[in-house]
């Protein structure tokens, strides 16, 4: 645990370089990834960050489940922060969950402040867990897998059968779907959640997707 806080914390540093830029706007770049199983969309953001160079970092939803899984770890995180940031992340999820988030469970509690606090420190490639809904300014990219792709993908990478592949997609998305609904009460198969939906496939490979990410994360923030 104590390797993935020093990943997060391995922004604080590199920012300073950018503290003309944050002086002009109280936002700081993010870009959010929503994916299908097997559809590259945590490959691509890794690729997206590599282009970018640093200071950009990709948290993926394993690590945001393990940030949020932990409260030791988690409150020494929003801790960091100094109080007019804390109230920006306070603001932000207050604005968007109103009095429903207290009835959120802990965990969906910590998750929430972990994605907020990821936002305001910026320059992050946010995978899965619904970060688009929480995050106005960030670059919302949706990507989706042809299917026959993808169930190809599955047979090799999970070593299924194809009729067990198209069982284990199927599950995925169902249970990716249903996280989104119960925490944000939005359907993330509606493309005007999103700025830029991608379809990768044998027609549009990783690469040309996540060239296409790029160059739109460079318009929008002046990179």
């Amino acid at each position: 645990m104590r390797k993935i806080f020093e990943i997060i914390n391995q922004n604080l540093s590199r920012l300073q370089f950018f503290k003309n830029k944050r002086s002009q706007s109280s936002v700081l770049p993010v870009i959010t990834i929503s994916r299908e199983k097997r559809a590259g969309g945590r490959t691509i953001a890794y690729m997206v960050a590599k282009k970018l160079g640093r200071p950009w970092k990709v948290y993926d939803k394993e690590i945001i489940d393990e940030i949020a899984e932990k409260e030791k770890l988690e409150k020494k995180l929003i801790e960091e922060i100094d109080e007019k940031r804390l109230s920006a992340v306070d603001q932000l999820i207050n604005d968007f969950f109103g009095k429903r988030y207290l009835s959120l469970t802990r965990y969906y509690k910590s998750l929430v402040k972990v994605i907020s606090e990821i936002a305001h420190r910026g320059y992050a490639i946010i995978v899965g867990r619904g970060a688009d809904y929480l995050i106005p300014h960030a670059l919302k990219i949706r990507i989706l897998g042809d299917m026959e792709h993808r169930i190809n993908i599955a047979t090799k990478y999970d070593k299924l059968s194809r009729q067990k592949a198209i069982e284990f997609l199927k599950k995925c998305d169902e249970e990716r779907d249903e996280f989104i609904k119960n925490l944000y009460h939005h359907d993330p198969k509606k493309a005007h959640h999103y700025d830029l939906v991608i379809k990768t496939g044998p027609n549009l490979s990783l690469e040309d997707a996540t060239d296409l990410i790029v160059r739109l994360a460079k318009k929008r923030f002046k990179l």
